[in-house]
């Protein structure tokens, strides 16, 4: 109960707190005035998309999809610059992708081409799903480097080195980081997929904001992915991608057979087993059973079903069109209080002596060889790669896309080869965001009560939270002492007021008690002063007697009491000092 009380106690604490921090939201600074970021060091691509003609950098793309119908094979998706719908820093626009159910495709060339010359490649960018996202994907091709490469015919064929960023349809969620290998004995090209990360990062798909996407691949074949400055998966090119980049060193043999006396039964039938003499195999699984006896009370001579007695022939029956009628059957209401009714048949029972057919008992084969397998072979096709990192270099950052999804913003996309670059840009842009974002929200009170206005039935769940422990507290702390019994003290207390008339009535009686009681007592005490008197008289004149002892007066005491309890009189006085009532 108290470790409850606690719990909820916290609980007010947290919403006390929330209240004075929405109380004092007006103090807080004004958040930092956003200008178009520019990189701080090296880069191999920067696009903040802020200008009015960011889009003249970039080049449509006027191919077709090969291998699908001509209606669907044209990219006839437009993009447009558009600021964020919600919490818009002045001056700041992105790249949007603005209607659903469309093929895009959008190309821009790097300032130079990216080589992989030893220096990690890092890879940014923002993804806003200001709609949400159905079903459709947000991530970049970083397009191979070429001399000859023409962006108008940039297509879903187009050769990349990476692809990077997030997709979605229906409860599927991934976040791709695909690149592209290129095999150095016969120069094929493979897809090699990293491993799917481990960490639930659904909500970034779902709450609307702005995302910061970071690839890091090392020159040591590691790789980082971060979402928001969060690491949320990392690996090696060489073991933690898939299909592996370095083949196998042996596979096995296309062309070894098993031979035909291969023999992969692990037990086989005793060869020297023979069926007993008296094995039945045609005995049948049920018989008759030969003790049933037809019930007393069965009717043989009653059918099941009878003429319903209560049917009519219709008036319009035509025996010559219809037939001869006949009254619909009904179920012989005889039969229901009997044991059956009509043709009696014993039961069928299970037969003692079925055995069914008889089969050899196993035993381990002694020709078992085991399951057989081809021979494994040098693979022809073997090499290894221990720098996966050295890829084919990038030359294009590339959008090929189809959504179902509209309202999807695209920004502040980055390239370089140091991360402290990196960094300083994203500080200049989605931390800004981030910020406006945090500052926008509405505090832990004012979410609750949008929240109870959605769903009325939270207002439940909060004057449990809130009311109960109130209530629990005042119980424990405020609810007082409960009063003693006066029947179970000594102590004098008044008059109960609800004594019962009966003790009313003896109030006089006792009164008149009371007085003769303490009348004896004065005299009493009178005589006892006069004999001390006297006493002290005799001693101070040399009288002879001689002076009282302690023990003297408790024997005469105790004499005292055994005289009253001889004569029966004893002096009663009520622990409960009633006070005279007052006449009306």
């Amino acid at each position: 109960m108290y470790k409850f009380i606690s719990v909820e106690f916290s609980l007010i604490c947290l919403i006390l707190i929330a209240v004075w921090q929405s109380g004092s939201a007006e103090e807080k600074p004004s958040a930092p005035k956003y200008s178009t970021p520019r990189p701080s060091g090296k880069s191999y691509f920067a696009e903040p998309f802020d200008s009015d003609d960011a889009l003249e950098s970039w080049v449509h793309s006027k191919a077709t999809k090969e291998g699908v119908d001509s209606d669907i094979a044209k990219y006839n998706g437009q993009w447009n610059i558009a600021q964020s719908q919600e919490n818009a820093l002045s001056g700041d626009s992105g790249l949007l992708l603005n209607r659903k159910a469309r093929h895009y495709a959008i190309s821009s060339k790097l300032d130079e081409p990216y080589e992989f010359n030893g220096k990690p490649f890092v890879m940014q960018y923002e993804v806003n799903f200001q709609n949400g996202i159905e079903c459709g994907g947000a991530y970049v091709k970083l397009l191979s480097h070429s001399e000859d490469f023409d962006l108008e015919q940039f297509q879903d064929k187009t050769p990349y080195t990476i692809m990077f960023g997030p997709d979605k349809c229906g409860e599927d969620y991934k976040l791709h980081f695909i690149f592209r290998h290129k095999n150095p004995k016969t120069g094929e090209f493979e897809e090699k997929h990293a491993k799917k990360p481990t960490a639930d990062f659904k909500s970034y798909y779902t709450d609307k904001a702005s995302h910061l996407y970071t690839l890091v691949v090392n020159p040591d074949s590691t790789f980082k992915i971060l979402i928001d400055q969060t690491e949320i998966n990392s690996g090696s090119l060489l073991k933690d991608v898939n299909p592996p980049v370095n083949p196998p060193k042996e596979i096995e043999d296309k062309d070894d057979k098993k031979p035909e006396d291969w023999d992969e039964r692990e037990t086989v039938p005793d060869p020297d087993a023979t069926k007993p003499d008296d094995w039945d195999e045609d005995a049948p699984q049920k018989i008759v059973d030969p003790e049933a006896e037809m019930p007393d009370d069965w009717l043989e001579d009653e059918p099941l079903y009878i003429p319903d007695p209560d049917s009519v022939r219709p008036e319009d029956w035509d025996d010559e069109m219809d037939g001869e009628w006949e009254a619909p059957k009904i179920d012989n209401p005889k039969c229901k209080e009997v044991s059956g009714c009509g043709t009696w048949e014993p039961p069928m029972i299970s037969n003692p002596e079925y055995k069914g057919k008889w089969k050899a008992p196993m035993i381990a084969n002694p020709n078992y060889k085991g399951i057989w397998k081809p021979r494994m072979i040098p693979n022809p096709n073997y090499f290894e790669d221990l720098e996966p990192y050295k890829m084919t270099p990038i030359g294009a950052v590339g959008l090929e896309l189809w959504s179902m999804s509209d309202g999807i913003l695209f920004d502040n996309i980055l390239i370089t080869d140091d991360l402290s670059v990196a960094a300083d840009y994203a500080t200049k842009t989605w931390n800004l965001k981030k910020m406006i974002r945090a500052e926008s929200e509405p505090g832990l009170v004012a979410g609750l009560l949008k929240a109870a206005e959605e769903k009325p039935w939270l207002w439940i769940v909060f004057v449990l939270v809130v009311g109960l422990p109130l209530v629990l507290i005042y119980s424990f702390c405020c609810g007082g002492k409960k009063k003693a019994d006066p029947k179970k003290t000594d102590e004098p207390t008044p008059d109960d007021p609800h004594d019962s008339e009966a003790e009313d009535e003896g109030d006089a009686e006792e009164k008149k008690e009371d007085a003769s009681a303490e009348k004896e007592d004065k005299e009493s005490q009178n005589e006892e002063e006069e004999e001390k008197s006297g006493e002290d008289e005799d001693e101070g004149a040399g009288d002879t007697k001689s002076a009282v002892t302690k023990e003297d007066l408790e024997k005469d005491e105790d004499d005292e009491i055994e005289a009253l309890n001889e004569d029966n009189t004893v002096v009663r006085k009520s622990p409960r000092k009633r006070k005279p009532r007052v006449q009306d």
